[in-house]
């Protein structure tokens, strides 16, 4: 399961969405979640599957890859489609016992569950396409203007890139031990929902030393390479908005002012 998580890997190729200033690929990824939450009705959820299409297309990220990254949350999506089904009043369409399925319920659920697979899947396609230095230069350089008032944008920048960056790490690291500790007899499958996951407690203790090593490591190869943040730094790649820059941005207003317009004149 855990390798199927897309989140905080990235794809080495060649494509328009690689090609794109990293700073511009993070503005277009918050326009995109906000687009999610404009909507407010199925038809403009067209557009917004066909904007995530032309996206994964340009990138030529294998679709596979992108949609295998929901499996690790598929859990979530099914406890948020049962919760909207069963928890929303209107018109009874099905009684389940002490249980109403109304009309409202089922289009409800189906709303939010296809805003989680697409947050998921837009989001995924940011890290997927930018490697982390450059996000870590993208982060730093959108958060400059705030140092004026004392906030540390290089090493902000530079901690959520590592957070980023370690999530597959761990959850390989997780699997490992899972195996390890299978070929000692542990079972993790078998047992009720809460035997499961009482199952996974002697997970934390090896999962936390090696999370801590892999930090202590890493700090001591910063400092080894003479690391001191932000001040006085050089970067052997400056970024610069590009001709693709101002097409994509333009392409992403054109489909943000769409989606506005399909939710008030709709």
């Amino acid at each position: 399961m855990f390798k199927n998580i897309t989140i905080g890997q990235h794809y080495p190729i060649e494509s328009f969405i690689h090609d794109l200033d990293p700073r511009v690929k993070i503005v277009i990824t918050f326009l995109f979640i906000i687009s999610l939450f404009v909507v407010n009705h199925f038809a403009a959820y067209l557009f917004v599957i066909l904007f995530l299409s032309t996206v994964v297309i340009l990138s030529k990220v294998p679709f596979l890859m992108v949609l295998k990254g929901l499996k690790p949350i598929l859990i979530i999506i099914i406890i948020t489609f049962l919760i909207n089904v069963f928890m929303t009043s209107g018109e009874v369409i099905f009684s389940l016992g002490p249980l109403d399925i109304t009309k409202e319920g089922l289009r409800q659920a189906g709303f939010m569950g296809l805003r989680l697979i697409l947050l998921i899947m837009g989001t995924s396609m940011l890290t997927l396409t930018t490697s982390p230095i450059l996000l870590t230069d993208g982060i730093e350089s959108l958060l400059n203007p705030y140092k004026k008032i004392g906030l540390p944008a290089h090493e902000l920048a530079m901690m959520m890139t590592i957070a980023l960056r370690f999530i597959p790490t761990l959850m390989e690291e997780t699997e490992k031990i899972m195996k390890a500790q299978k070929a000692r007899g542990a079972d993790f499958e078998s047992g009720n929902i809460f035997k499961r996951a009482k199952s996974l407690v002697p997970l934390l203790v090896p999962l936390f030393v090696s999370a801590f090593r892999r930090a202590d490591d890493l700090a001591m190869a910063m400092e080894a390479r003479c690391y001191r943040g932000g001040e006085n730094r050089t970067r052997m790649r400056q970024l610069g908005i590009t001709k693709k820059d101002i097409y994509a941005g333009i392409f992403t207003l054109i489909y943000l002012g769409i989606v506005i317009y399909s939710r008030f004149y709709w």
